[in-house]
């Protein structure tokens, strides 16, 4: 079976579902590999869990002709995908970089969403699987495509964007992550850029932060929109005040208007001048811009503010990488608050780098003026040393039993860390 009768399938059926478990009724399930398991091998439940058909690569798991046997299941959904983008001629933007891109990618979304229909990446599916799933939601009533973009090795994003076919690009920023991967800091450089590459090859335009050197160059003479904090900008702002939420001047040509946000951060300001710039740009009014960065309130583990009753909390534990890391504290030594603590756990997918990183991190905090630091992971644990005001933790097990027997009040405490050192667990004992 080729793409195009694949396509017609899928027109009947426009409905993806890739988890056995969950199955949407009616939809084609593609059985795709995992680290643990092959869904090959659970083609035949989801079929008897509502799907009309079963796209699989091992021909031993055929039972009928609702098997449909291809030579690659990824390969083929990602096909599938991209013969899908095709049949739509409408914007297309493509967001990627180190830090902040989903908080852009939403805050980008909601403005947008003031005037136009528009499909935009959920959570975080933003990888090789998670691209060709958003895609293939694109329908007739959508105006505008919002595809957020991640990678961990070269020539990641370049080939997503031969999928996506994003017609516009930002790349919110370009730091010190995913190291591993892209072997340095050079190849984090190399991979960032592939869309900047992609969206110049294809006459597109780009937005560009003005105040970030790195992209302002490798944007080179791609047609390009500037916005950021400085005056020169096409879109610029000015932060009004810092705490406990970001606020803003901000100001187009003659045009000048407030902008009051629920993200703390000054690493935030460049995300929301983003939102404020492309918004702008395709047409939304300065009232629906407003409205709609003040109403957006940071989920998921991302810069979220709150008290508990015993302390007043900043959460950032969904990701973390050495560049985001030194600018949750650099942002944390100027947060109101006399007495202040960081519970700031591994970064992780940084190979070689891993040890010494780390090491800056600790430094760091350790000449920030903290009344107390807790370190947590591995990483971390490495470099232990005897001081009460420093704690070292193996894992977040043992940080929740040392935490469970302290009395931690009055506090005002920065939770930063990788998400799969779950530090977010700790939140209940603050």
């Amino acid at each position: 079976m080729d793409i195009t009768q694949l396509y017609q399938l899928f027109t009947e059926h426009p409905v993806i579902s890739i988890d056995s478990r969950k199955i949407n009724k009616n939809s084609l399930f593609f059985a795709l590999k995992g680290e643990n398991h092959d869904a090959n091998y659970f083609a035949g439940n989801a079929l008897a869990n509502g799907a009309s058909l079963a796209i699989v690569d091992n021909p031993e798991v055929v039972e009928s002709d609702k098997y449909i046997l291809v030579d690659d299941v990824l390969e083929t959904l990602q096909q599938l995908a991209l013969h899908h983008r095709k049949q739509f001629n409408i914007p297309a933007l493509a967001i990627t970089g180190s830090n902040g891109k989903t908080t852009t990618k939403e805050l980008i979304s909601n403005v947008l969403s003031k005037k136009y229909n528009i499909l935009f990446t959920r959570g975080n599916l933003n990888n090789h699987i998670g691209l060709p799933l958003t895609i293939l939601e694109l329908n007739s009533s959508h105006e505008i495509a919002i595809f957020e973009i991640g990678a961990n090795h070269i020539g990641e994003i370049e080939k997503l964007c031969q999928l996506a076919l994003p017609t516009y690009g930002l790349i919110t920023n370009i730091g010190h992550a995913h190291l591993e991967g892209f072997g340095s800091f050079e190849g984090v450089v190399t991979a960032k850029t592939e869309l900047y590459k992609f969206i110049g090859q294809q006459l597109g335009k780009v937005f560009v932060n003005i105040c970030d050197d790195l992209l302002t160059t490798h944007a080179g003479d791609i047609s390009r929109v500037f916005y950021g904090l400085d005056p020169s900008a096409d879109y610029r702002g000015e932060i009004l005040q810092h705490h406990p939420f970001l606020g803003f001047m901000c100001s187009e040509n003659s045009t000048a208007f407030e902008v009051q946000t629920q993200l703390t951060g000054a690493y935030n300001a460049n995300n929301v001048m983003a939102a404020v710039c492309i918004g702008r740009y395709f047409g939304v009014s300065v009232g629906d811009v407003v409205n709609a960065i003040a109403f957006y309130k940071p989920q998921n583990n991302r810069s979220q503010v709150f008290d508990t009753g015993k302390n007043h909390l900043i959460l950032d534990a969904y990701n973390a990488n050495p560049s985001s890391m030194v600018a949750a504290l650099d942002n944390f030594s100027n947060y109101p608050g006399d007495r202040k603590m960081c519970i700031l756990g591994d970064m992780l997918e940084l190979g070689e780098y891993a040890y010494a990183e780390h090491q800056k991190i600790i430094e760091l905090a350790k000449n920030s003026g903290f009344e107390k630091v807790a370190y947590v992971g591995e990483h971390f644990f490495k470099h232990r040393f005897d001081d009460p005001a420093f704690r070292f933790f193996a894992d977040t097990r043992l940080a929740a039993e040392w935490f469970a027997d302290q009395e931690t009040s009055g506090y005002t405490i920065l939770i930063k860390g990788s998400r799969k050192i779950q530090l977010e667990t700790l939140v209940e004992l603050l």
